[in-house]
């Protein structure tokens, strides 16, 4: 594991504001998070057309980012993952109430109207030479209805490169060593930041904003140049990568501790901080990642020392919509070892 270094958060970066203000609006959106799963009904959810799972916390925690984004950035567009439009049908309802209720814990002055506006602002189709944001206010729905890993997931996109990200971390350990190592309850709840050229830090979750930047820690992916040595994570969701190609690949680096499963991007903190070495989606048939999936995530794996490419190891090519049509899979891993590990990764993926 990679030691955090205890300086000074950084305020002179040139999106330094823009940081500051998506911190914010991340924190805010995970304590509406915490909020949906300690109320009653929690463990909800209604089926999209797509047959993905939306909760409360999804719509609540978008309308709560795209407000405030709304606020401090008005001619910014914004690509999320939901829309309003289940706020708006009749037998939503109770839904819909819900949703308000949260939202209002943050923006009291808001109504249902504009909250069904602030998620219908998130249909942007990104794409090259904007500047634009990209959430997953929920990511992992499934990991968030079983109370265990969730994150809320925001990036900035500048002309096809990802300039900063924040993950919300509600349930992960500060450290899971503390977890490990105690039988006392772990301290948990993080905030991971991440500005081009600024390094990657955890913060946080629920200090205030300026308490908060005096306890960010930098954190630095492991310091290891022997595949050997890793430990790899992927999703608990066998069908969103495939486990049994994962583990394949490890054997081939010579891997022998057991992965680290866990739902959303909080895979990529984990790797970022150094708690896991290697970050592993496979694909599968002709499936191609979401952008609000991985544009927070990337940077704050790169930020912190890392690299995230494909499986072929190309570049995560954020121009292309909605969805990155031009790469398949994801390999994130510390710099000193990328390479082998895509290597490792073509030669199992490789036909015959």
């Amino acid at each position: 594991m990679s030691p955090e270094d205890p300086q000074v958060f950084p305020a002179e970066g040139r999106y330094a504001a823009d940081l500051r203000v998506a911190i914010a609006a991340v924190r805010h959106a995970s304590r509406v998070c915490r909020a949906v799963r300690a109320s009653p009904g929690s463990g909800q959810a209604v089926t999209k057309a797509d047959l993905s799972p939306v909760t409360v916390a999804d719509l609540a925690a978008e309308a709560v980012v795209s407000l405030a984004l709304a606020d401090a950035f008005p001619n910014d567009p914004m690509m999320g993952e939901e829309d309003g439009r289940l706020l708006r049908d009749p037998s939503q309802a109770a839904l819909a109430d819900a949703v308000l209720a949260h939202v209002a814990t943050a923006r009291p002055d808001i109504g249902a109207l504009e909250v069904a506006t602030a998620l219908d602002r998130c249909s942007d189709e990104g794409g090259p030479g904007r500047r634009w944001w990209t959430l997953d206010p929920v990511d992992g729905t499934k990991g968030f209805l079983r109370n265990e890993q969730y994150a809320v997931a925001l990036a900035l996109v500048i002309d096809g490169e990802v300039v900063l990200g924040v993950l919300g971390c509600p349930n992960l350990p500060v450290s899971f060593d503390e977890a490990s190592s105690t039988t006392e309850p772990p301290s948990v709840g993080c905030l991971f930041a991440a500005e081009v050229g600024g390094g990657t830090w955890r913060l946080p979750l629920e200090a205030g904003p300026e308490a908060a930047f005096e306890e960010a820690r930098r954190v630095r992916v492991a310091l290891l140049t022997d595949p050997r040595q890793a430990r790899y994570a992927e999703s608990v969701e066998a069908g969103h990568s495939a486990q049994d190609v994962a583990a394949r690949i490890a054997e081939r680096l010579g891997v022998t501790a057991p992965p680290v499963r866990m739902d959303s991007q909080v895979k990529y903190a984990v790797v970022a901080r150094g708690e896991a070495s290697i970050y592993l989606r496979v694909p599968h048939g002709e499936y191609r990642e979401n952008v609000w999936d991985h544009a927070a995530g990337a940077i704050i794996i790169r930020e912190a020392g890392g690299v995230v490419s494909d499986v072929d190891g190309r570049p995560l090519d954020f121009t292309t919509g909605r969805r990155l049509t031009r790469n398949r899979g994801i390999v994130a891993a510390p710099a000193a070892i990328h390479a082998q590990v895509v290597s490792a990764v073509r030669s199992v993926l490789a036909p015959g």
